[in-house]
């Protein structure tokens, strides 16, 4: 045995094994997490005890038996701890609380306009302030904040390093934690969505994740989690070159991937997306002909990302509940 590990470390680390291991599992009994875990019931019992003590986990009703007593089941309080994220867009944005199992518990939006200046870090502030004492929890059950932006963050989510579509390069996070007391951190918004993915399917791999929204936005997952890249900015594909002579694209480029596939590439000033997918659906012969343009550039982008790293895709954002199965096969990759 290592003899730099302590009785405190071992003590720790039973603790911890045990919250973990209900996470997983859902509900056990004593005697399932003894099993399961190679320890002790006097080990297990005195963790559950100090676990439920600190609202960590509860009782959650008792298992079936044939045979003598019931065991009682446990299971982890999800609302012990809550998140919270804040969309920041041009126009809005909005508020979101969950739990530890990743479940919504409230939602909201403001229509409050971006600007570069203090008057909106505070406006923005205050909304989050007012939106967290109406959810009627302690500062202790809140593990922090996470600003999701349409830009580039540095590694440690204290800066924004690159953010041309809301002009907020070199923006540091203080801005906000002047006002919040509580961890805070920018979080690019792409990145924000693949975790997304990362948290609601089991094993995802390897995948490049597509966020084909009013901007395009990508990130790459390995071994199932996400790829930062040295500088934090891995899998930022929206600016890869599709057309040199192409449009203009906000970065100062022209014909990147971002003019050809995203949502502000597809639809027309004032189009909203039901609008233009009714007219698909009615074969309006110049929907369907700017339908196929789209696919056809994205198509082509994918296949290039894919030829370089031979991963699965995934597509997400505000786009992805109008692509039925028909529309994926275009693409022709798993």
């Amino acid at each position: 045995m290592d003899q730099s590990i302590t009785f405190k470390d071992i003590k720790k680390n039973n603790y911890s094994l045990i919250y973990h291991l209900l996470y997983q599992k859902g509900k056990l009994s004593k005697q399932d997490i003894a099993n399961e875990l190679n320890l002790s019931l006097p080990t297990v019992t005195q963790n559950l005890v100090r676990l439920e003590k600190e609202n960590l986990i509860e009782k959650n009703g008792l298992f079936e038996s044939s045979v003598g007593r019931r065991a009682t089941a446990y299971s982890i309080c999800s609302h012990a701890r809550i998140s919270i994220g804040v969309e920041i867009l041009k126009k809005t944005v909005q508020i979101l609380a969950i739990d530890l199992r990743g479940e919504t518990i409230q939602q909201t939006e403001f229509a409050i306009r971006y600007k570069n200046e203090e008057s909106y870090f505070k406006e923005v502030s205050q909304a989050v302030r007012e939106f967290i004492a109406a959810l009627d929890v302690s500062d202790d059950q809140i593990l922090g904040i996470g600003f999701a932006v349409q830009a580039l963050t540095s590694i440690d989510g204290q800066k924004i390093t690159y953010g041309k579509i809301l002009n907020s390069t070199g923006l540091g996070i203080d801005v906000f934690t002047k006002y919040l007391n509580y961890p805070c951190m920018f979080v690019h918004d792409a990145q924000c969505a693949a975790t997304t993915e990362l948290w609601m399917q089991n094993e995802v791999g390897d995948a490049i994740y597509l966020s084909i929204g009013p901007h395009l936005g990508g990130a790459i997952i390995l071994n199932d989690k996400l790829y930062m890249g040295n500088e934090g900015y891995s899998g930022t594909v929206e600016h890869m070159t599709v057309n040199p002579n192409g449009p203009s694209c906000y970065c100062g480029q022209k014909g990147c991937m971002e003019t050809y596939s995203s949502i502000n590439a597809l639809l027309e000033e004032n189009e909203s997306l039901d609008i233009f997918f009714q007219q698909v659906r009615l074969h309006t012969p110049s929907y369907v002909e700017r339908w196929n343009a789209f696919l056809n550039h994205l198509a082509y982008s994918i296949n290039n990302i894919h030829l370089v790293l031979n991963r699965d895709f995934i597509l997400g954002g505000h786009l992805a509940p109008y692509l039925e199965k028909m529309i994926l096969k275009y693409f022709m990759i798993k």
